[in-house]
């Protein structure tokens, strides 16, 4: 079975744990800072989207 996550769902959900528990580490900084580009839309969402696909990518092809 494979289960499609939007990003921005994905990193929106993530950013609210991270308000509510009042994570203060550099892990919420790097999930609040990819969900605003992802959710803006900028001219840099083409590079870190790039990214984030290839790591998912990466993560995905570990069990195979």
């Amino acid at each position: 079975m494979i289960l499609n996550i939007s990003a921005v769902l994905l990193f929106g959900a993530a950013s609210v744990f991270a308000v509510k528990a009042k994570s203060a580490g550099g892990g919420a900084a790097i999930v609040l800072f990819l969900f605003g580009f992802f959710a803006a839309g900028t001219g840099a969402y083409e590079p870190i989207h790039n990214v984030v696909q290839a790591c998912a990518d990466a993560l995905g092809n570990l069990g195979n």
